[in-house]
């Protein structure tokens, strides 16, 4: 995990960010960043020390004291000049991404401009922080509620999305008057400080967003820090399980978002065309390195026929580096991701599937070192499967065959996890039955990866969500807020002897 002597005066370093300062860490534990097309070093990142963090913190607690009273306009005004700058610096921040985490130009701006769509709903706190009024509930007694910052709140973010997930957290965290620490990925943690950078230009005041970097040490102490109040996670289910048991356990409010095997359906009417565009799109796009990816394909009746043109559009997609044009899948994040994927699809062979695409060790020319897997699909999956039951995290598609829709949901109904599915079909009454009877947090219909806009709330479910309340939309601001109901009543002065009718003399 330590970086090479020579390595280390030759790349520049990540810094962390405490009290509104980009701050050279003191750890001795570094990890290296690395280009997953070329295996080229981009610069190191600090396991930043027990103090460090403990500095973070107790920046984002002083603070508090004043960001919790500043108005609700200045906080918006805020994040009006963060989305101009993000807008502004899109193209940069693509590239920063692309080169440490490897999806393309275009996934990586799109990436970005999903997060940006959260900054641009957070400038909208003024309408979405809103308390309630009940007037005269009894004799002169008016009932109304207040939405009130918590205090310190934290975010451990994944790295298959460095920007939108980080932008899903702390923008709407400190506009409802929270102040924020924040873990992102040690593996591409470079678009994520610069987006830091911006937040500090827009006007964020110093310690109100802090940044650290780590390893367990550094998620076990978001978990325990009696001075945190919240907690975000997005990453996989054995992390994610572990934060949520050891903060709620400390009584911090939690939600964790977790891994996922989301399916889709595909029923004989459905437009074939479209249809297998939006499959090959959705489980090889991202390198299939997203919790939303199509990963297994259900294909009902005749559609079954469809498997041979699913394969020749798998084939004609693109392997490269992300910064090639026309690039459609980049590299797995890793040379252990890339292990492990690959070792998932020899066990997918053992077990009986059968591999009629392998997308290993596909020749990327000048890229020899990179981590890439090509399109991979095997047909003839059974649940019992590794392969189905695991998150494999890379492109890979299993296809299930269903005799009717109602098998095949009854089949995605039996998967632990919830976190999306899908449906393409002609056909409004199987969109409805489908839709009322599928037990999982996100449907899409025709939509393959069906994630709603800032408006809504991310709303998986079942084992891929723990806690009650989404990360961003509506259900956010009652996570990163404390409902405080306060009942008065005012006496008529004339009836205590006040002088409510009595004439002042003003001169």
């Amino acid at each position: 995990m330590t970086a090479q002597a020579n390595t280390q005066t030759a790349v520049p370093t990540v810094k962390l960010l405490i009290g509104g300062q980009l701050v050279e860490s003191a750890s001795r534990e570094w990890r290296e960043v690395i280009n997953p097309a070329t295996q080229e070093v981009l610069a190191r990142v600090p396991f930043a020390t027990v103090e460090e963090m403990h500095a973070a913190v107790a920046s984002a607690k002083e603070a508090f004291k004043t960001w919790r009273k500043t108005p609700i306009g200045a906080r918006a005004r805020i994040f009006l000049k963060y989305q101009q700058l993000i807008r502004e610096n899109m193209k940069e921040l693509a590239a920063i991404l692309t080169a440490e985490q490897g999806k393309t130009l275009a996934d990586a701006e799109g990436d970005v401009f999903r997060g940006l769509e959260v900054v641009e709903h957070a400038a909208a706190i003024g309408n979405l922080q809103l308390g309630e009024l009940a007037n005269n509930v009894a004799g002169g007694v008016d009932t109304y509620t207040l939405l009130q910052p918590l205090g310190v709140c934290a975010g451990i973010t994944p790295f298959n999305f460095p920007a939108m997930i980080p932008l899903w957290m702390f923008p709407m965290a400190i506009a409802t008057g929270n102040t924020f620490v924040l873990k992102p990925s040690e593996q591409d943690p470079m678009v994520t400080m610069r987006l830091a950078e911006l937040a500090l230009e827009a006007g964020v005041p110093a310690g109100v967003l802090n940044v650290i970097h780590g390893g367990a040490e550094a998620v076990n102490l978001i978990c325990d820090h009696p001075d945190i109040k919240a907690v975000s996670f997005v990453g996989s289910t054995k992390v994610g399980t572990h934060v949520y048991n050891r903060a709620s356990f400390n009584g911090k409010r939690v939600q964790c978002m977790m891994g996922a095997k989301n399916h889709a359906i595909i029923l004989p009417d459905a437009h074939k065309e479209q249809t297998l565009n939006n499959l090959a799109g959705a489980a090889f796009g991202a390198a299939g390195q997203r919790c939303m990816a199509l990963s297994v394909a259900i294909l009902v009746g005749e559609a079954q026929n469809w498997l041979p043109e699913l394969v020749d559009k798998a084939k004609s997609l693109k392997v490269s580096a992300g910064v090639e044009p026309g690039t459609d899948v980049g590299p797995l994040v890793s040379c252990a991701a890339l292990d492990r994927v690959s070792s998932l699809i020899e066990r997918g062979v053992g077990e009986g599937a059968q591999l009629v695409l392998d997308g290993r060790q596909p020749q990327v020319a000048g890229y020899a070192k990179g981590n890439f897997v090509g399109p991979t699909i095997f047909s003839g999956v059974t649940p019992q499967m590794s392969i189905y039951q695991e998150e494999i995290f890379g492109p890979v598609l299993c296809v299930l065959h269903a005799a009717t829709l109602d098998e095949a949901i009854e089949l995605i109904n039996a998967n632990p996890n919830g976190n999306g599915t899908a449906l393409f079909t002609r056909s409004g009454a199987a969109a409805r039955h489908f839709q009322e009877e599928i037990d999982v947090g996100q449907v899409g219909i025709n939509v393959p990866i069906p994630v709603p806009v800032p408006m809504f709330s991310f709303t998986g479910s079942r084992a891929s969500k723990l806690g009650d309340l989404g990360p961003y939309g509506k259900q956010v601001v009652q996570f990163y807020t404390q409902t405080k109901t306060v009942t008065e009543r005012w006496f008529d002065e004339s009836e205590v002897g006040g002088p409510v009718n009595t004439t002042i003399n003003l001169k």
